[in-house]
């Protein structure tokens, strides 16, 4: 294994602190490339002609695109400290629990927040549908996959810092302590984590960079007739 490891991202995505956070459980050495998605670089469209997207993971001469794809290549190709439980059917519902945190609970939270008026209390009324079922999933654990941060914990990492920020920029609270203990319980051990606080951007970087986002999404809706 001894090819180069580079990881195109930008600090401000949760979905590339995934993948950081995965090549330093396993001690694994790498350059990150910091990419500008608003003028993407030849080397990202080079790697990602398809999505042209980050986070890209090269190692070698090899792109491998994709936060959850690029997680499991890095379980498959250093063995050390396993992201993924040896067990057939406990490794399927990672995988499962995994593309639903992305499918229902990221992009439902997002959707909610990007929302307003009748359609912002839908959306919500959605997210929180779905964050009820990861509430069960981390009931009584110390991590999704039992005693040891895995696969689930790294896909579901963004809660405690990203949303708490979308929450501070949005006005809305979505991690109700009461409504989802464990999960929040979780959330507060998890970021105190040191390999996981290392990783993670400035608050005020992604203050910013949400306020931008949702000033530019109020323009683009103004903007049509």
């Amino acid at each position: 294994m001894g090819e180069e490891v580079k990881v195109i991202g930008s600090i401000k995505s949760g979905f590339c602190i995934r993948v950081e956070w995965a090549l330093k459980l396993k001690g694994v050495e790498y350059e990150y490339i910091k990419e500008d998605l608003r003028n993407k670089s030849p080397m990202l469209l080079k790697y990602n002609p398809v999505h042209k997207k980050v986070p890209v993971l090269l190692h070698g001469d090899k792109p491998i695109p994709e936060s959850l794809v690029i997680l499991e290549y890095i379980d498959e190709t250093w063995k050390d400290n396993p992201l993924l439980p040896e067990d057939p059917y406990e490794r399927a519902m990672a995988r499962f629990w995994a593309k639903y945190a992305d499918e229902k609970c990221l992009f439902g939270a997002w959707e909610a927040f990007k929302a307003e008026g009748e359609e912002r209390e839908k959306a919500m009324e959605s997210a929180l549908e779905s964050f009820a079922f990861l509430e069960k999933a981390i009931k009584g654990k110390k991590f999704f996959g039992g005693e040891k941060m895995g696969f689930l914990d790294l896909v579901v990492g963004w809660i405690p810092h990203w949303l708490s920020v979308l929450e501070e920029v949005r006005g809305m609270k979505m991690l109700d302590a009461e409504r989802f203990p464990s999960l929040h319980e979780w959330a507060e051990n998890f970021i105190q984590i040191p390999l996981i606080k290392e990783c993670i951007p400035p608050r005020d970087v992604l203050v910013n960079h949400f306020h931008a986002t949702f000033s530019h999404l109020r323009s683009l809706s103004a903007s049509k007739p």
